[in-house]
């Protein structure tokens, strides 16, 4: 058994999203080791803006370091199979952004090589550890709900809503095949399967590309940047900008998603409601202090995160007394410091809280069923052919009591 602080880790990728890796790692006592960027001298420079004491000049560098033992792959989604294989082959654990891979082929092979080396494997679906959300999960899995019946909501953006947005995820090539989805609909689909413990098991999606040529910058352009360029070139789009999808889970309960990057005044909005025989519950990404819990025969609640008032489950995920409200950011060190547990104790643990390459490559399959279905305008079953299942819901937990 290790302590955690004493367990190296590195970052590949410094945009939005490896920041944040960086800044989670240290709120947790996890020492951020070095970086690898696009480029020696990009990576140098991140190094310095981001106060990391060294930048790796290629990956093969990064991995002779013996001090690192687990990687952060937040780089663009074309290299993630190459990378983790490497890292995989080299003995270290490994947190990967999603998707895992860029084809579920390639995601499988992911899941058979992290199996075979016992080490700890993650898929940064980080929404599960808002704290309201670990809580429900346990609450669900306890029968809260009663049976679950429907599940419905959304995942709204707006950042690629006009013509001159641009974005390497909007390059089938680097992004992959689905973009909406791919992004932002693996997320809401992963939280559903977590919080009710059904996976999806069939699918009706219609794909729309709303923007159908947008301006390319000649120069790179930041992921939420603001900027706009000067020089552009006109781009065909064959990726979609929206999607909505009706779905069917494993034991029975049905539901339907819109997914969208184009809709205005849309940040950051993921909202589920989950409606079972005996009530029903909702939650909001941008009001992620506050859980709605619907009755029938006495008035509704709304469950201020506090963690005097939450379960076990829900209290583990929480950093901050009630009435601070804990936010996206805040995900990033409770999800980390359910992985770095494990990685601390040797290897993963037998029903992990977090995402694995497993729950990765079943978000891959639904991905599959999904543009299969948009193309033939029919339902598609998930094909899974023996693969193995993702972890059910809040196993982790020991859930205390009923819905506050």
């Amino acid at each position: 058994m290790h302590r955690t602080g004493d367990i190296g880790s590195a970052v590949i990728g410094t945009g939005f999203i490896g920041t944040v890796h960086v800044e989670a790692l240290r709120r947790i006592g996890v020492p951020v080791l070095g970086i690898l960027e696009d480029t020696p001298e990009h990576g140098v420079a991140r190094a310095a803006e981001l106060g990391v004491p060294r930048a790796y000049a290629s990956l093969g560098e990064l991995l002779a370091d013996d001090r690192v033992r687990a990687v952060h792959v937040t780089s663009p989604n074309h290299l993630h199979y190459r990378q983790v294989v490497e890292i995989l082959s080299s003995g270290r654990h490994v947190i990967c952004e999603k998707p895992l891979a860029m084809t579920s082929t390639e995601s499988a092979d992911l899941v058979a090589r992290a199996a075979s080396s016992g080490l700890v494997n993650a898929v940064n679906f980080n929404i599960r550890f808002y704290p309201l959300n670990q809580h429900l999960a346990a609450e669900i899995a306890a029968g809260a709900l009663g049976d679950v019946r429907l599940v419905t909501g959304h995942y709204l953006q707006d950042w690629l809503a006009l013509e001159t947005d641009w974005n390497w995820r909007l390059e089938p090539a680097r992004g992959g095949a689905l973009r909406a989805v791919g992004d932002i609909g693996s997320h809401f689909l992963d939280l559903v399967t977590f919080l009710t413990g059904q996976r999806v098991a069939s699918v009706m999606a219609d794909l729309a590309t709303f923007v159908p040529v947008r301006r390319e910058p000649a120069g790179p352009v930041l992921t939420f940047s603001n900027e706009r360029a000067t020089e552009t070139v006109a781009r065909e789009i064959t990726t979609e900008d929206a999607a909505t999808v009706l779905l069917r889970f494993e034991h029975g309960a049905r539901g339907l998603v819109a997914i969208s990057q184009v809709s205005h005044g849309r940040k950051n909005s993921l909202r589920y409601e989950i409606d079972g025989s005996a009530g029903a519950a909702a939650w909001e990404s941008e009001q992620p202090d506050q859980l709605w819990i619907g009755h029938r025969e006495r008035a509704n609640e709304v469950l201020l995160r506090n963690p005097a008032l939450m379960n076990e489950a829900g209290r583990a995920a929480a950093r901050l007394p009630g009435g601070h409200v804990e936010g996206f950011g805040d995900t990033f060190p409770a999800h980390f410091a359910a992985i770095y547990a494990d990685i601390a104790a040797g290897g993963p643990s037998p029903r992990p809280a977090y995402a694995t390459f497993a729950d990765g490559h079943d978000e891959m399959l639904v991905g599959d069923a999904i543009a299969e279905s948009a193309r033939s305008r029919r339902w598609v079953d998930v094909r899974r052919d023996g693969v193995p299942g993702v972890h059910e819901a809040a196993t982790a937990a020991t859930p205390e009591g009923g819905i506050s």
